[in-house]
């Protein structure tokens, strides 16, 4: 066995590694969520992690891929959050849908380096705008999965259930960019009861 797979202080080196790579996540996420793209780099997000560059490259092949995982890292928040409220939620269609958008405005609000990260910073390149719009596709599919399933057969047919899926998840998105540089002077509340309204009179027949 060698040096670097024996257990330190009773701590694994796979605990070690994932311990060291979800410190750098996380630096990534507090650089990226404040100071923005530019200043988030490789350098930088050592400092803040406390780790060398050799900690860094044994995670992430460089700053795109880290930021990626911080990208990512979120939207899977995201999903969670969305489903776990849609399984708990009872009532009607739009107590259901409300409970679903409540979830993702307040993990995106209560937290706004996460709200930056996912909806204003992930446009700061062509590797993070392609997952944007990927991520962005994806949650329009849930969208329309989860119209089908509150709206059954008075739900949309495709591919208008798609085209205003994806018009309901990029103007949620770009409202939320209004609310996050404070273009847009409204409440995360405010802005869940009218996403709410969109949702119900959008994603149904």
């Amino acid at each position: 066995m060698g040096a670097t797979s024996r257990p330190y202080r009773g701590v694994s080196a796979s605990d070690r590694k994932a311990e060291r790579r979800a410190r750098l996540l996380e630096a990534g996420l507090e650089l990226l969520g404040t100071e923005g793209f530019e200043r988030t780099t490789m350098t930088a997000v050592c400092s803040a992690a406390k780790l060398t560059e050799r900690y860094f490259y044994e995670s992430f092949g460089g700053r795109e891929e880290l930021l990626l995982a911080v990208i990512d890292q979120i939207a899977a928040e995201v999903r969670d959050a969305v489903l776990g409220a849609l399984r708990e939620a009872e009532g009607e269609v739009a107590d259901k849908a409300r409970a679903a958008i409540r979830a993702f405005v307040t993990l995106l609000t209560a937290d706004p380096r996460k709200g930056r990260v996912a909806i204003i910073e992930s446009s700061a390149s062509a590797p993070l705008r392609l997952r944007r719009h990927e991520l962005l596709a994806n949650f329009a599919a849930l969208v329309v999965t989860q119209a089908e399933a509150l709206h059954g057969r008075a739900a949309l047919p495709q591919p208008r259930a798609e085209i205003n899926a994806l018009l309901f998840v990029g103007g949620l998105a770009e409202v939320l960019t209004g609310w996050l540089t404070g273009r847009l002077a409204t409440t995360p509340e405010e802005l869940v009861d009218a996403a709410t309204h969109q949702f119900v009179t959008a994603m149904h027949r």
